[in-house]
């Protein structure tokens, strides 16, 4: 199950996202990066066609079955920082 903290919530409704792409980007990402800062934070990206092809990045970890989100927005440099193995 996937649990929204406030602060996600309030980006979903603020930059009209919708869940389905928050679920896709976490179950399908195109890359996955660690938290620099925080361990346990994972940070998913993917490209959403419905979104204008925009990448969404998505800072989620895990609390037992339960995906945590903290937020959720759209990352306009995403590609520019993109961390490859």
């Amino acid at each position: 199950m996937i649990r929204y903290l406030p602060h996600a919530l309030e980006a979903l409704a603020k930059r009209d996202l919708k869940p389905e792409w928050i679920a896709e980007t976490i179950g399908q990402p195109d890359w996955t990066e660690s938290d620099a800062i925080h361990p346990g934070r994972v940070l998913s990206f993917k490209a959403i066609s419905d979104f204008k092809g925009r990448i969404l990045r998505v800072v989620h970890w895990r609390d037992g079955d339960d995906i945590v989100v903290l937020t959720v927005y759209p990352d306009r440099d995403a590609l520019k920082r993109r961390r490859l193995p």
